[in-house]
């Protein structure tokens, strides 16, 4: 009985000096980012732009390889989805203090010609690119957790994609939820653990020149784009929805190593393409 008592506590001893060792490996320092507000001020970075499924209202569906919109019988040349902001936000998130910030939200206003598997993509473009930009992926700084943003729904069968880049350049799309609710709601979803964050090369500089040093030297993830979905048993003719402050639950810790001075974007370019 003894010897089995001594057993037992060599073995808690043994967990716990284990669990020890593996707190000090998991080292992390949580913090929430705000990746995008929507509040479309001066400060803000970004332009966001749309894009749709061919039976979009406004654009020709026998157009395949054109994804430029059409006038497809429509006064005007009116098409849709369209993108706007609006003095609207989540009372949820602000309660009393709203009266000292600018807030606003991003609002999408979409339109089919027949029910189905319909899509609209909305992406982010660099506003100091004009209005020629390409579509820009955002770094997404350190090991992301969750991501989530504040989504408002009018009760329809709908659903959301978030669609995310790994280092490796492959592109991985994440189910952000139903929006088959009313009102507001905060949509949140864990990055799968088989998406790779663990960054294996040296960053391109080109790719994060708006980051802090700290943060270029965390980059794994990008974000790339929203998609919503429609469903065949859904109305399609007229719908709204907004969203409100993308952000992400992210591990910031800065792991340092021998030489990462020279991982640093900043060295790089001082030292390469400078012709040093």
């Amino acid at each position: 009985m003894k010897h089995r008592s001594f057993m037992v506590v060599c073995l808690v001893l043994l967990l716990g000096t284990a669990l020890a060792a593996f707190g000090q490996d998991a080292t992390v320092n949580l913090e929430s980012k705000v990746i995008e507000s929507f509040n479309n001020t001066e400060e803000s970075l970004y332009t966001w732009r749309k894009e749709a499924s061919r039976f979009a209202v406004g654009k020709d569906p026998a157009d395949k390889d054109n994804p430029s919109f059409a006038n497809f019988g429509l006064e005007g040349g009116d098409f849709y989805p369209k993108l706007s902001f609006f003095d609207v936000w989540p009372m949820a998130l602000y309660r009393n203090n709203r009266e000292q910030k600018e807030i606003k939200s991003l609002g999408v206003w979409g339109k089919f010609k027949r029910m189905g598997y319909n899509w609209i993509d909305v992406y982010p473009t660099l506003k100091s690119q004009g209005d020629d930009a390409e579509p820009y992926e955002i770094p997404l700084p350190g090991h992301i957790r969750f991501l989530d943003m504040w989504v408002w729904g009018s009760n329809l069968n709908y659903y959301m994609e978030a669609y995310i880049r790994d280092e490796q350049g492959v592109i991985h799309t994440l189910y952000l939820g139903s929006l088959a609710f009313q009102g507001w709601k905060n949509l949140r979803i864990g990055i799968p653990t088989n998406i790779p964050q663990r960054r294996r090369i040296i960053l391109d500089p080109t790719s994060a020149s708006m980051l802090s040093t700290a943060e270029r030297n965390s980059i794994y993830l990008k974000f790339v784009k929203f998609r919503i979905w429609t469903t065949p048993r859904e109305e399609v003719a007229n719908f709204y929805t907004y969203f409100h402050q993308l952000r992400v639950m992210t591990d910031v810790y800065e792991r340092i190593f021998d030489g990462d001075e020279m991982s640093d974007p900043d060295w790089i370019r001082e030292n390469w393409e400078t012709g040093n």
